[in-house]
């Protein structure tokens, strides 16, 4: 990290560098900000920041997304936005995937591909080889941000979401500039939304599952801020509109890295074995393939998912991530 005010504040030039901070330094500047209430401006300009210091990923793509979420959800689910990306990659979406390990759950999205046995660190050249073959691959985002290296810590033993909640899932090093964007906290998703008009965002939509998650819930209705053309406008979703509505938000609990590892293979390989996390994924794809342009409605999106589940597409990319990433040294 050049400078750690940078980051959290637009950049200012007179900031002291990371490694000269201390951690008390930059935990009272996290928490006072949160306490004050970031604004969008804020969220912005460190996003700036950290953009500016990452690894790029070289990734010119049509039809690129990104599915990332915030953490922080109240229902610890499995790793919904990670089974969304394979699916939407079999749509025919290019997806790079930016996550990293658990800080909120029992399991991240970098621990279930790594239970999954598939090769999580890759350098960006790599990375960006592994998408043009596959349609998609992990970003373990520790790997693309060095500037981070010394907050990692810092947000664990504070505890509580803080400004950093929000960067992470808006700077994917492969500069995706459509995305879907889950948000734990409803008070900060209009935030995020507004941060990424900002930013230049194509279209995203930022979801928030008022049952407590910060994904596209099958249980109860998703408040959505939808970003495109420059302009923020606000939905709903009613998961039973699309007949994927599930009566307990407890059947999409998440455990173990191994278990959420075999609870994904199952959604992919047969989602009917598995009808609370199919809907769930879904919704959840449906979305990141209308983002992507694929699909000209979330509605469209979401019957291209259940194609695409239903024909081996999904698992297909899964199995190319595998292939692809076999032989790296």
């Amino acid at each position: 990290m050049t400078r750690v005010i940078a980051l959290i504040l637009h950049g200012l030039p007179a900031a002291p560098r990371a490694d000269e901070a201390t951690p008390a330094q930059i935990g009272g500047l996290l928490m006072g900000l949160r306490a004050k209430g970031e604004t969008a401006d804020e969220l912005a300009g460190a996003v700036r920041a950290l953009r500016d210091a990452m690894v790029r990923v070289d990734a010119t793509h049509e039809h690129l997304v990104d599915t990332c979420g915030t953490g922080g959800g109240t229902v610890p689910t499995f790793n919904i936005s990670t089974v969304a990306a394979f699916v939407a990659a079999g749509a025919g979406a290019a997806v790079p995937k930016h996550g990293n390990r658990s800080f909120t759950s029992r399991c991240g999205s970098a621990d279930v591909l790594e239970a999954l046995g598939l090769r999580i660190i890759l350098d960006a050249p790599t990375a960006s080889r592994v998408l043009n073959e596959a349609r998609v691959v992990f970003l373990f985002a520790p790997n693309f941000h060095p500037a981070m290296k010394h907050v990692g810590a810092i947000r664990r033993e504070l505890g509580t979401p803080t400004l950093m909640n929000l960067v992470g899932p808006l700077a994917n090093p492969a500069s995706v500039r459509r995305q879907v964007v889950g948000v734990a906290d409803p008070d900060r998703a209009a935030i995020v939304a507004e941060a990424l008009v900002r930013l230049g965002a194509e279209h995203a939509l930022v979801v928030h599952g008022r049952v407590g998650m910060d994904e596209i819930s099958p249980h109860g209705v998703t408040d959505v801020w939808e970003v495109k053309d420059g302009a923020v406008r606000t939905w709903q979703i009613d998961p039973e509109r699309f007949r994927l509505g599930i009566t307990d938000v407890a059947e999409l609990q998440g455990g173990e890295p191994a278990a959420n590892a075999e609870r994904l293979e199952r959604i992919l390989g047969n989602g009917s074995a598995d009808p609370s996390g199919l809907a769930a994924v879904l919704l959840n794809a449906g979305a990141a393939i209308y983002v992507a342009g694929i699909a000209g409605s979330l509605a469209e999106g979401i019957g291209r998912a259940r194609e695409v589940v239903a024909s081996g597409a999904a698992r297909a990319a899964l199995d190319r991530l595998r292939k692809a990433t076999a032989n790296i040294s």
